[in-house]
């Protein structure tokens, strides 16, 4: 199996322990169908990783913290997933086949271990801002106020910052561990972002596997529309 395609199981060792450590292996487990829009080219400076474990402990445990704050938080943490490409998930984006729950954040979908997965089905069960006659049906995983609008990043961005949740910082730090332990290309079609992102990151960290170039036997589609 190529370097391309493998799974990625150095991720495992990044939970906070090996109940939990199975969610990062899934993280990585599949090419994303989306590039992410463009991000700044100055990435504030990453929390540690003790840090970083830290807080995914707290998701994994802090009842008072809402679902849909915890699965937020955790696609940032964990994933590396920018608030604005979380608010274009939708109900479409979860798929449930014999007991597994998996999350389309690549193709083909990747599958969610628990705890995330229950983290996951609270939050569908108790979407917030559907009471509303015109927005009953919203198909987004994180329905906004406004009639067939997903929360704006603001919205969430709140929710977040009032549990602590270190959003850009966190989600900087989830991704340089990713290219520490993975060529930044494979990394970049895992979570969606191009090729110069995940480059720049590695570059930075001092990646071991900076110099890594494989062979796209799948190239991407090309999305530089979806700036």
């Amino acid at each position: 199996m190529s370097a391309t395609h493998r799974p990625l199981p150095w991720a495992i060792n990044q939970l906070p322990n090996d109940q939990d450590r199975s969610a990062a292996e899934t993280a990585t487990s599949t090419a994303a169908r989306h590039t992410l829009p463009h991000q700044p080219t100055t990435n504030p400076a990453p929390i540690s990783q003790h840090q970083r474990l830290a807080v995914l402990r707290r998701l994994l445990t802090d009842e008072e913290i809402p679902p849909l704050t915890r699965v937020a938080a955790t696609l940032v943490l964990l994933y590396s997933q920018p608030l604005t490409r979380i608010l274009r998930l939708t109900l479409d984006d979860v798929r449930q086949h014999n007991g597994q729950v998996s999350l389309c954040l690549g193709d083909p979908p990747t599958p969610l271990p628990e705890p995330f997965t229950e983290l996951l089905l609270r939050h569908l069960d108790q979407r917030l801002n559907l009471t509303t006659a015109t927005n009953q049906n919203s198909r987004w995983l994180f329905p906004g106020r406004r009639d067939g609008q997903p929360m704006t990043p603001d919205a969430i961005e709140r929710r977040l910052r009032d549990h602590q949740i270190p959003i850009l910082s966190g989600r900087t730090s989830a991704l340089r561990q990713l290219v520490l332990q993975a060529p930044a290309p494979v990394i970049a079609r895992m979570l969606g972002y191009s090729d110069e992102q995940t480059g720049r990151v590695a570059t930075e960290a001092g990646s071991p596997w900076s110099r890594y170039a494989p062979v796209d036997e799948h190239p991407s589609p090309d999305h530089s529309d979806m700036e």
